[in-house]
């Protein structure tokens, strides 16, 4: 965030730059492990007369605009390995099989972490960040704008229980919770994962979402 208060820099810099300070803190782990925590990237920045946005992996950013809605999200996350993910679709959430053949696709998914035939998302090192999803829109043009983790887009991008216009409308009569409770609701209908095959029966949800007049 102190990186991005100078709107010369550009929201690449600012993250590859913030990667390397928090890896700095840390000379005692082995950084080039697989198994190194990651997290998707979902930035919104507003400066004078633009929104810039930087997406890395799969939490989308949502923009509404005058006449529609833009998504903008990375997937490659889920292009890659389907014969494993097709495996964990098999079984039901919380069975033996599904968490064994869950085990073995997270494995997988380490191994082909940031790299060229894989996906990228942000982890020990910065060079992530030249693979990231950047791109300005013109403020005026933009009504708002909504920043989502995919366990909270799911009910769009996955389930397909509601709309991007039923999501804004939900949060601006509600906010994020209320979103995040329609996601809950959904969830619950199926919770052994027999409609929605997925990797666990909900996924963390985090929501932010602006608005201008």
């Amino acid at each position: 965030m102190a990186a991005l208060a100078d709107p010369e820099c550009s929201l690449s810099t600012g993250l590859a730059n913030a990667l390397e300070r928090v890896a700095a803190k840390h000379p005692e782990c082995d950084l080039a492990n697989p198994e190194t925590p990651s997290a998707t990237v979902a930035i919104l920045r507003q400066r004078e007369g633009f929104l810039d946005h930087l997406v890395l992996a799969d939490s989308p950013i949502v923009l509404e605009n005058r006449q529609d809605f833009s998504v903008i999200t990375d997937l490659r996350v889920k292009e890659i390995l389907p014969e494993l993910k097709e495996e964990v679709g098999r079984y039901e959430t919380h069975t033996a099989e599904h968490k064994e053949a869950l085990r073995r696709l997270v494995l997988a998914q380490r191994q082909t972490r940031n790299t060229a035939t894989g996906y990228w998302v942000a982890a020990s090192g910065p060079e992530a960040t030249e693979h990231a999803l950047t791109g300005s829109n013109p403020a005026e043009d933009l009504r708002a704008a909504a920043l989502l983790s995919d366990g909270a887009a799911c009910l769009v991008t996955d389930y397909a229980m509601a709309t991007w216009p039923e999501v804004f409308r939900t949060l601006r009569a509600g906010g994020p919770r209320e979103l995040i409770d329609a996601v809950r609701k959904v969830e619950a209908t199926d919770p052994h994962g027999q409609r929605w095959p997925r990797y666990k029966s909900g996924d963390d949800a985090s929501v932010a979402f602006c608005e201008w007049g």
